[in-house]
């Protein structure tokens, strides 16, 4: 994963969390309902980021790949 995924990562996640406390859900479809819109809105943004830069954001590496580069990397 890269720094820019990550951050997209937790912009859903923050952002479900901040939708999920002004609607305070009493259900697993409502709390389901929520996660989903905090996706959407992430997955906007990303969108508009891949528009502007005319690269794709997600990368096939995962952070186990890309901490073993960073570390190999520091070492030469």
């Amino acid at each position: 994963m890269t720094n820019l995924e990550l951050v997209l990562n937790m912009l859903a996640e923050a952002t479900t969390t901040e939708i999920s406390k002004e609607n305070n859900p009493k259900t697993f479809e409502d709390n389901k309902r929520i996660a989903k819109k905090g996706g959407e809105i992430a997955g906007d943004t990303r969108k508009k980021i891949e528009q502007q830069t005319g690269r794709s954001i997600v990368s096939p590496q995962n952070a186990k790949i890309l901490k073993e580069y960073k570390k190999n990397k520091k070492l030469k």
